[in-house]
């Protein structure tokens, strides 16, 4: 019998940890476990070179909103596509990867009541994330471009680059919404626990951010710590130009148990 791939390895820590939900949330050594796993994967371990899916501007309809497994009625036209290799989904947790061109973005989104591992395969890319503030903050604005906005905190701000340690996000902390920019062709190994689920209350949503300084102060909630801290988070539709297309995987298949 020839060596158990990262990919197998990873599945079944997952399955592991990721039992059934009526066991609860997993616990932090056993997250640590998945992330010290994670971070032993290499782009060869899930059959990527690092210029797969460089400057790949490929044409075409936009396809299925793979966040909200909804079809698009976007026209066809020239694109940056970001490009997603499903490895395994299951009710329990889902293994995948996104390719990301240069400049390509991922737009603020969130991940309910989900706990979510990502590891930089390759390349670089800036993470902005937030979480809410509790209790939640609400607001409706008196500016017109503005509607009902919600207080979050800053939690990341920066750059990531291969190799880096993989970072984790709770349902209510460590950057529950979060942002990806490629800074330079890059690719992310995600887990998600549970997927998303429109069935079951998990429905992707997208927010565009304003620095808390932009409402007017009359409206101004207090805080305990700097402005640059925080940020108001207004709910939208998902954004014309996010253009997120299958790939076909060819790294070693998962043989589930």
């Amino acid at each position: 019998m020839g060596k158990e791939s990262p990919v197998q390895a990873l599945y079944e820590l997952c399955k592991k940890t990721f039992a059934t939900p009526s066991m609860g949330p997993a616990t932090p050594q056993a997250i640590q476990k998945l992330c010290s796993l994670m971070d032993t994967i290499s782009p060869a371990d899930v059959g990527l070179k690092e210029d797969d899916y460089e400057d790949d501007r490929g044409h075409g309809f936009f396809g299925i909103n793979l966040f909200k497994n909804l079809p698009s009625s976007r026209a066809a036209r020239w694109s940056q596509p970001i490009t997603y290799l499903h490895i395994h989904e299951c009710e329990s947790f889902t293994i995948g990867i996104f390719c990301l061109p240069t400049s390509a973005v991922i737009p603020l989104h969130d991940h309910p009541g989900m706990t979510v591992l990502s590891k930089i395969l390759y390349g670089s890319m800036h993470v902005k994330a937030y979480d809410w503030t509790e209790p939640a903050c609400i607001q409706r604005s008196s500016e017109p471009e503005y509607s009902t906005v919600r207080l979050a905190k800053l939690q990341k701000d920066t750059i990531l680059t291969a190799p880096c340690p993989t970072t984790v996000l709770y349902p209510k902390i460590g950057g529950n919404l979060h942002c990806f920019t490629a800074v330079s062709s890059c690719a992310v190994l995600d887990v998600l626990a549970p997927p998303y689920s429109d069935a079951a209350g998990r429905s992707c949503t997208y927010y565009q951010d304003y620095p808390y300084s932009s409402l007017k102060p009359i409206i101004r909630s207090p805080i305990e710590e700097k402005e640059e801290n925080y940020g108001w988070l207004e709910e939208i539709e998902p954004p014309d130009d996010l253009y997120i297309r299958s790939g076909k995987y060819i790294g070693p298949t998962v043989q589930v148990c």
